[in-house]
């Protein structure tokens, strides 16, 4: 059924190029995870006036490709606009540059791209744009300007492959030998990122990284590339998209040879057998669906007239395994019971939370499942412990948790492991083993909202001064992580990071903790929650006082208020709804018998500015 489903896709993608090209088509819809808030949608929808949007991918047959656009089709059912997939067959400059010049003779009002490389199509996206169709990127940016862009952190990711690798030969008793990468090609901008971190994680070690090889993408002239390596006695290869990773892990199939770790890039049928089977150890997993669905969400935003400001957004990754692997591949379309899911997150009041609770309620409606939010008002270690035993006795089968602090309800969740219930964490850990944990890559965050500050402050010649922090308390591992990286920013520079004050995530105690810090004449002053972050910008806006820069975290009315009125900078936006949706389906996974193996996912996370 899978496969059929696949090649059902795959001539859907195929009939779309051909009326797309002949300037009509017609909409599709698909399943996938949605994101952003129903404020945003409901805005665009009412944007979307049936325009026409043309979908340009790399190709049209790879697996990923063909998930972006059921996620773009998605969007495009749900805000009454058409996605035309104009994808070509095949990876080639001058076919996409014709796809995009019939886009705009076709009148599209926006196109979203995943651009073969930064300056390869770059010419016909300025004509495009200069004619005033919105140009928005997924997965690989060109070197043109758009309103938005939706893709993978692809050198992170390419870096935690390579400490994936690192790891297995280490295990291994192997400390040196050859490594072979095999890539698209030396410009695909993604790509290129991915093969950087990889080659990152081994440096200072005794491996030597071979030059690299280009495959095109084909999964056939990368097995022939691989089989080469092989030849040469290499201990590792690396695959850096779906073709390259799938010809990798042929080859090591084909040569009979054990201890040869194959890691790669993507997600597909094909690599997923060979990762069940072992010869691949492991794939990075991107989320195409949802770069899809707000690439569309955010074009339509942008022919209605609203400005995005460029944002970057990641769109999270995570590691696949053979025991990862074969979960995702039996995930239920429908749950074979009515499991009771409780979801415990730290309060039941902040906009985060509630919007985490809608994305959990949108994915237990689609398998069939029940979801309890039983979340305290306030944030109280005593409350959520009560919350947990509470969801023990009352017969739940899963605890999804947003844990206060590493240890705080440690003692109560492993009574309920005890008990046989399922824990999955979203946002914020305990230090419990649990099926799986959905969130955000918090240090990394926070030290881009760092390097916000730091740009802003030196662009207003601001080279040293104080700046103040407010967490919510010592404890909490997200907040914690999020100080963490604000502070690695400042590493080096002439600014000092006074002490830390908590307000227990109250907006209230946060602004008179802020209004402090105005007092003692800081330049700037960063928020680590919705409530800090809320408080804040309000002192700020009271004391009426220009040039003290206010950086935050979380998406809430009020903050983007802040920042559209100019008393925050930016705040670091999460996706609570993902984690919402995809802790639910993982609480799913293990009742019904699949080993996630405690996999953490980064849900992604976006700079979000006036």
């Amino acid at each position: 059924m899978k496969k059929m489903k696949k090649l059902a896709a795959l001539f859907c993608a195929s009939c779309m190029v051909v009326t797309a090209l002949a300037g009509c088509g017609k909409k599709e819809t698909s399943q996938t995870a949605e994101t952003g808030s129903a404020a945003t949608t409901e805005k665009a929808a009412e944007s979307g006036s049936g325009e026409l949007i043309a979908l340009i991918t790399m190709d049209s047959i790879d697996q990923h490709w063909v998930t972006l656009n059921e996620g773009a089709q998605k969007a495009a059912k749900e805000l009454g606009v058409t996605v035309q997939f104009m994808a070509p067959n095949t990876k080639d400059d001058a076919q996409q540059i014709e796809c995009v010049n019939n886009a705009v003779s076709a009148g599209a009002k926006a196109i979203i791209v995943a651009a073969n490389g930064p300056d390869a199509i770059s010419s016909a996206l300025k004509e495009a744009a200069s004619s005033g169709v919105k140009i928005v990127y997924v997965d690989s940016p060109a070197n043109v300007e758009a309103e938005a862009t939706f893709s993978t952190d692809n050198k992170a990711a390419g870096k935690t492959a390579g400490e994936e690798m690192l790891k297995a030969l280490e295990a291994a008793g192997v400390t040196s030998g050859s490594i072979g990468v095999i890539n698209v090609n030396a410009a695909t901008d993604s790509c290129v990122m991915r093969e950087e971190g990889f080659r990152s994680a081994f440096e200072g070690k005794g491996y030597t990284i071979l030059e690299t090889q280009y495959g095109e993408g084909d999964a056939a002239k990368s097995q022939s590339i691989a089989e080469n390596y092989i030849t040469q006695g290499v201990v590792g290869i690396f695959g850096c998209n779906e073709g390259s990773t799938t010809g990798a892990g042929n080859a090591i199939k084909a040569s009979g040879k054990e201890g040869i770790i194959g890691v790669g890039f993507d997600k597909s049928d094909a690599i997923m057998g060979l990762i069940d089977d072992g010869y691949l150890l492991c794939t990075m997993a991107q989320n195409p669906d949802v770069m899809g669905y707000e690439g569309v969400k955010a074009a339509v935003a942008a022919i209605g007239g609203e400005s995005l400001g460029g944002k970057v957004t990641d769109t999270g990754v995570s590691v696949l395994t053979a025991g990862a692997a074969g979960a995702a591949a039996a995930a239920p379309a429908k749950a074979s019971k009515e499991w009771k899911i409780a979801l415990i997150t730290m309060d039941s009041i902040d906009q985060h939370w509630v919007t985490l609770n809608e994305g959990a309620q949108a994915k237990a409606a689609e398998l069939g499942v029940t979801v309890t939010f039983m979340s305290p008002n306030t944030k109280d270690d005593a409350q959520q412990i009560e919350c947990v035993n509470n969801a023990v006795a009352g017969g739940y089968n899963a605890i999804m948790v947003a844990a206060n602090g590493p240890d705080a309800i440690s003692s109560a969740l492993k009574e309920a492991e005890a008990a046989g219930v399922k824990i999955v964490y979203v946002d914020s850990p305990a230090n419990v083993e649990a099926e799986a944990t959905f969130s955000t890559d918090n240090k990394a965050a926070g030290k881009t909202a760092g390097e916000e500050m730091l740009k802003a402050l030196e662009a207003a010649g601001v080279t040293s001064g104080s700046i103040g922090v407010i967490n919510v308390n010592a404890a909490t591992d997200s907040c914690v992580m999020r100080e963490e990286g604000f502070r690695s920013a400042f590493e080096g520079k002439g600014y000092t990071i006074l002490e830390t004050q908590y307000g227990e995530g109250d907006a209230a105690k946060s602004q008179s903790i802020a209004e402090n810090y105005i007092t003692q004449g800081v330049v700037g002053i960063f928020g680590c929650n919705e409530g800090s972050t809320t408080g804040a910008g309000n002192a700020i806006k009271a004391a009426g006082k220009d040039g003290i820069i206010g950086v935050g975290f979380d998406k809430s009315d009020a903050i983007l208020g802040l920042i559209d009125d100019g008393y925050l900078l930016c705040t670091m936006a999460q996706n609570p709804d993902v984690m919402g949706s995809m802790g639910v389906e993982a609480c799913v996974q293990a009742l019904e018998g699949n080993s996630l193996g405690g996999e953490v996912k980064d849900t992604g996370v976006s700079v979000l500015k006036k």
